[in-house]
Formats: structure tokens, sequence, C-alpha cells
């Protein structure tokens, strides 16, 4: 759910205000294991849903469930179950996700949850999707394999948030996978808020009054180290006879498809063998959460034996502290970290006379046991699920509440575009607002930046000659090509640019001597196309084409009779109309394969090739193909979402969103115009205004890509938020787009852009 806007005017300006964070609505999606899943994940996201809804009534969250029986029933709590072991089923729940409207994917991550190597469909799953992702690690390992180590590379690149249940993980998560550490929280295992001190009534209830009791609980396999435990109780039993050793679970059920019930009896055996079959009860199946935690009041000791040093978290663990238990353990990473300053006692691993002699003194020393459980108890305070579900809303909010950002004014700030500028040109990048001179200039920018400076009655366009000096500059007559890129001390660093560069140079020419306000300006642009624009007729990238057919199109406004013109204008549609044919297939109406970079260009380019050559058959088809283009850059919500960055030259996954460009919401913005100007069609000026407004907060994070009072643009939208960089593409791109729909205006299009259902905001 978008949170509406609405609008007050100060000073001429029109400033977004939004809904509080804590008032406004929020749609979670809770992806991982759930009841009737018996595991300590599908628990913990039972409980953690509890939690948030109990934090927040009004939060709407749905459940994705991952399950291994792809015929079981989908229980009523659940809004999706997703086949563990089925790829397709990974994606379409992708699908899903992204279509839901949630403002916020929760993903509960342990390598064996999601199907494919270490759990590698899951980004299957989540390539596809745009919402901000928070993901929680059950499991967080110092030495990944490398197919691990691919998978939370690909999560650390993803997640706007990461959280982790102990501090070492958080020190692991910065130093193995260098996340950063504003992007780490820490979230203690939340537990249930019980009474202390029912220990015996609850050994009342069990039928074991008047033992010592010591308890494990979890689904049976070698690395729950059970075996140290039992090699210790002859020791203990010598010393209290009264002991009982409550094991507690199903054993794991991919134990059980291997070789059944053989390791449980292994360890059956072992107790008879020892003596001490009579001191252990056997609880062989799964315990509802409340009787397992009866089950835990009514024992003295709770024992974690693990043999996995790397052991992250263990739920069981933070309830036994919580419910006030001595606790014995080996020193796994969340043992060591939770039960620090004598909330419990730590054994080397598989160290059964270390384990042996830690019981016999806590059982032996009543004062001292009490101590720890009471020391225990009152640590777990700080961990109820009431504190758990307040710490999750607050990074819910942090993460998916969007920024109140001012709304567009009739004319964005000119600040942004003169700070990139000095005597030689606009500069490339920027490191957040300041220019980056140690990438220097190219020719692609200052061709960008002539554009918009000749055409412009705003004070930029003093900058005109100086871009116009550049491109000049830029052309090699030795190399018949335009070079690109320039060092910041002026060095030409190439003899010959890309196609690309060299096409979009034509296109700046044709627009100026087309558009600009300085005839003289006007005459240079036509005698450096004359001289140059033969280029034209040899490029093969499809993009290249496009632009310069654009400018082809440009100058035949001045220049009716322009043989060149006339031929990059014939050359470039055969050349996109034999692409389209190529690629065009079912449900795939596009010019190639894949979608790359600056798309609209080329449908743009298609159109105004077709309009020159007064062909209604292809003009129709550009039509057609450019609503296809701009129903697949349309979000399930209805805003602006190009195609991500991430996606180009992909064939398997082209879906990803991020990372989100300017220059992609600029010639949208451009392409819809041209449609507009030839049909006059509503669903044309709508299209414009969509992309245009992504820039001001229509987007998928619901943040301000302009600074309007500056005039600056950020590098793009990614899934952790805006790249607060600001280079010259991208400060170039919102005001030839601005440039753009001030031409739609100037037809008589009301060009506000609706932000709710209420309200619309100037924007030119």
């Amino acid at each position: 759910m978008r949170p509406e806007r609405s609008f007050e005017s100060l000073g001429g300006l029109f400033f977004a205000a939004l809904p509080d964070a804590r008032t406004a609505c929020r749609h979670i999606a809770v992806v991982g294991n759930f009841p009737p899943t018996r595991c300590g994940i599908a628990t913990f996201t039972a409980d953690m849903v509890s939690s948030l809804r109990a934090a927040e009534p009004d939060t709407k969250i749905d459940v994705y469930a991952m399950v291994s029986d792809a015929s079981a029933e989908c229980p009523e709590n659940v809004c999706s179950l997703i086949d563990d072991s089925d790829r397709a089923a990974h994606r379409k729940a992708g699908i899903a996700l992204d279509r839901s409207g949630a403002d916020l994917i929760w993903l509960q991550h342990e390598f064996g949850i999601f199907g494919g190597n270490a759990g590698e469909w899951v980004i299957d799953m989540l390539t596809m999707v745009a919402a901000p992702l928070v993901v929680t690690f059950h499991t967080v390992l110092a030495h990944p394999t490398p197919a691990q180590l691919r998978v939370m590379n690909w999560l650390n690149g993803r997640a706007a948030r990461m959280v982790v249940m102990s501090n070492e993980g958080a020190q692991i998560l910065q130093h193995t996978y260098n996340v950063a550490p504003e992007r780490i929280s820490v979230i203690a295992h939340g537990v249930p808020d019980r009474p202390f001190g029912r220990t015996q009534a609850m050994k009342a209830a069990f039928g074991i009054t008047g033992r010592k009791v010591m308890m494990t609980f979890g689904l049976l396999s070698p690395n729950k180290g059970l075996e140290t435990v039992i090699s210790a109780l002859p020791a203990i039993v010598a010393r209290h006879p009264d002991v009982l050793y409550c094991i507690v679970g199903e054993t794991h059920s991919k134990l059980i498809a291997h070789e059944g019930e053989a390791y449980r009896q292994r360890l059956m055996e072992l107790a008879e063998n020892l003596g001490v079959e009579g001191n252990i009860r056997w609880i062989n199946r799964y315990l509802p959460t409340d009787e397992l935690l009866d089950l835990i009041e009514a024992a003295d000791i709770y024992m974690t034996p693990y043999t996995n040093s790397e052991q992250s978290t263990s739920g069981t663990l933070s309830y036994a502290v919580a419910l006030g238990k001595a606790v014995v353990s080996t020193p796994y990473k969340h043992a060591a970290e939770l039960l620090d300053d004598g909330l419990g006692v730590l054994v080397p691993f598989d160290d059964s006379a270390a384990v042996s002699l830690a019981v016999n003194d806590l059982f032996s020393q009543p004062v001292a046991l009490t101590t720890m459980q009471r020391r225990a108890y009152a640590a777990g305070r700080s961990m109820t699920w009431r504190v758990f579900g307040q710490k999750s809303m607050e990074i819910v909010d942090e993460v998916s509440a969007p920024s109140i950002m001012p709304a567009p004014a009739r004319t964005i700030s000119e600040s942004g575009l003169f700070r990139l500028c000095d005597h030689t040109g606009i500069t490339q990048h920027g490191v957040l607002s300041v220019p980056d001179r140690s990438h220097g200039y190219c020719i692609d920018d200052n061709a960008r930046a002539l554009m918009l400076a000749a055409s412009s009655p705003t004070p930029f366009a003093s900058l005109a000659p100086v871009f116009a000096a550049f491109v000049q500059h830029g052309w090699n007559p030795d190399s018949n090509c335009f070079r690109n890129f320039m060092s910041y001390d002026r060095r030409w660093l190439e003899d010959m640019g890309s196609e690309d560069s060299c096409a979009r140079t034509l296109w700046c020419l044709g627009v100026v001597a087309c558009e600009a306000h300085d005839p003289g300006l006007r005459v240079w642009a036509e005698k450096l196309w004359n001289h140059t624009a033969k280029t034209g007729l040899d490029f093969q990238s499809p993009r290249a084409v496009a632009f310069a057919i654009l400018g082809a199109d440009a100058m035949l406004n001045v220049q009716p009779a322009d043989s060149v013109a006339i031929g990059i204008i014939h050359r470039g549609f055969d050349i996109l109309s034999r692409l389209h044919g190529a690629h065009r297939r079912d449900n795939w109406n596009w010019f190639e394969p894949i979608l790359a970079y600056d798309n609209c260009r080329l449908v743009e380019a298609f159109l105004k090739a077709a309009v020159r050559l007064e062909n209604n058959a292809a003009i129709r088809n550009s039509l057609d193909v450019l609503a296809w283009i701009i129903a697949k850059q349309t979000a399930p919500s209805g805003h602006f979402r190009p195609i991500g960055s991430n996606a180009f030259g992909i064939t398997e996954l082209p879906d990803d969103p991020f990372d989100q460009q300017a220059v992609d919401a600029w010639a949208t913005v451009d392409a819809a115009v041209a449609a507009y100007r030839l049909d006059g069609s509503d669903r044309w000026a709508d299209a414009a205004k969509m992309a245009f407004a992504w820039f001001f907060g229509q987007n998928d994070r619901n943040l301000a890509v302009v600074d309007v009072a500056d005039g600056s643009c950020r590098d793009g939208l990614t899934p952790q938020g805006l790249n607060l960089n600001q280079g010259a593409e991208s400060v170039l791109s919102v005001h030839l787009a601005q440039r753009s729909m001030r031409q739609l205006k100037a037809k008589g299009v009301n060009t506000n852009v609706a932000t709710d259902a209420r309200e619309r905001t100037p924007l030119v």
C-alpha cells in the first residue's frame, strides 16, 4: 500500500506531507518455514508474525511458506506455499511477491530452506522483487563454501537491512561478507514472557516430582552432541542418582529418509551400555510450543551440547534463559554470547568429563543453581516477543517508510548543473555532490548538455559555447570519428569513441541545428553535421542506429533535402525493422532478445523514422511496441519502474528491477511525448507523466531522486535506496525530461502528476 500524499503551498513551492510512519498502514510479506512444518525456524517465523501483529495491529502480513511436500494443503493463515524442490515455484513466488503490493519483504534465511545448491534458488525468487528486502540470518558462517558465499553476496547486494540475533553474527557479516555496519541490526531471538519459579508445579504436571531434571530439545541429528551428554551421565548419576535427562524431539526428517531411526537406536544402545537408560526419558515427538515451554519450565538445567562452533542461534536456548533455567552448553556462537556474565556454564566441545563436572557442581550447590536461574530470568526480560516485535517494527519503519521530500516546483533549479561544469565542459561523475575530476569528461555528456543549453531560455544557456567547443574538438579527422573520453587535464584518452557516443553526438547536432535559440549556434551545428554525418551510415549497434535516426529526423526539419539524413532514416528504419521481426515472439514485442538500457530510444527512433517515411503500418506497429515497453516498465502498483541495470545482457532472469537509472525515465518521457504529438492520445501523456514522476518519488522506494531546490539528481535507485552520487548523465536526464514535459504542456496538456487520488502537483 503506497502512502497517500497531500500538499500545501509554501512560498510558491509545494511540499509533500506524508503520514507519520507509525500511523501508516504497513503491508509486509514474510518468507520462510512456517507451521505446520516442524522445525525451529518455522516456530520462530510464526512467533515473529504474531509479535509484529501485536506491535502494530493494523499491519497486513502475508506469509509465504516453504514446504517439502508440494501436495500439502495450504493453511488458512498462509498466503502461499512454495515447493522447496521446484525452481519454477521459487520464480512464481517472486512474481506473486512483486505483485502483492507489499511495502517490505522479510526473508528468514537458512541455506537449507530454499532449493538449489546452498539454497541458491532464493535468488530466482527475489531477483524480480522491487520492494525493500530485510533478511534475518539464522546461521552466519565465518567460513562459507563458494556456493554459500555467492548466495550471501547476492543477498548483501539486495537487502536493505540484515538482521542477526547476536553481536558475533554482526561481526561475521562485516568481516567475512563486507556488510556495512549501518545495514546490520541485532535483535535477540524472541522469547515467551512467563512467570519465574514454577519448576515444581511443572514437574508435578509431567510426573517427575522429586527428580533433578536435565533437558535437551530439538530435531535429533548428530550435530546436537547428545552422545557427549549421555556419556557424561554415569558420572552424574553416581553423585545424583535421581537425575533425569529428557531428550525431546523427533529425529530429523532428512536423517529419517536416509537411515530411518538408526541414529536414535544408536543413542539408546549407548545409554544401555553405560547403564543409564533408566535416567533418560525419550520424548519422540514434535511438541507444540506451549507444551515445550511447560517442559522447559520443569527442567532445572537446560543442555545444548552442539558440536558446530558456528551455530548462530538456538531458539530453545533463548527460551531456556528467559524461563529462568541454568544452562550447560558448548561454546557455539549464540551460547558464548548469550551466556556471558554468569547466565550459564560453557564446556568444551565433545568433552563428557567437563559436562559431568559442570552438572554435578550445579546440582551440588542449590543456592548457586537458583542464583544462576534468577540471573538468567532477569536477562530474558529484554528478549521477550513484545520487545522483539517493537524492535522489528522499528526496522519496518526505517526501511519501508518514505522520507518527507519536497514535491517538484514549477522549475527545477540549475545549481546542480552548474556545479558539474567548468571551462572545459561538464564532468562525467560526482562523488556525492562534488564533481569527480578523476574521471574527467566524455562527449556523451557534453552532447546532452549542449542539447539542453542550446534550447534553454535560462542561465544555463550561457554554457552552450563551452559544450559546443568540446563537441567540435572531439571530432578526429584522422579516424573519421568522434572521440569520447577526455582526462581532467584535457588529454583525449582514445582516438575513436564507441558507436553509441558518436551517434549521440550526431543526435545532439541535429537537435541543436533545429532548436538552438542562437542562430550562430544553429549554423555551427549544421556545418559540423554536414562534415561528420556520413559516419551515421555505418553504425551497427541498435542504439547507435536509433540515436543517428533521432539526429537525422531533427536535421530534416532544417535541411529537408539532406541526402545523408534521409539515408540514415532509411537505413536505420530497415535495421530496426529487421531486428524487430527477428526477435518478436509471443509476449515479446521488442528489437532485442533482452531489455537493456535507454530502451525507449529504440522505439522513439522507430516511430520517428516511420513517420518520416509515411509508413502507416510501421507507425501502428511502433505505437504497439511503445505500449508494450511502457507496460513492461510499469510496476504492479502503477508507478514507473525502469529496467534495472543489473539485468543488462542477462537472458535467464531479465526482470531484475535494480539499479534503476535516470536516463531510462528521460527516454520514456521523450518517446511518450513523440507519440502524443502524433495522435494526441491521453495514454501517451499519462505515460510521460508517470515516467517523469519517478524522479520525484513515485517509484519503488518512495524517494525523490531529484533535489528540486538544488537541481541535482542522484545516480539512480538501488535496493538500499538512493545512489547518492550525482553524475552528469543523471542530472542532465531530469532537466532534459523537464524540457520535454514543457513541450507537452505547450500542446495544452495538463502536466501535473497525480500523487494520490485527490491531489495533483504542478511539475512544469
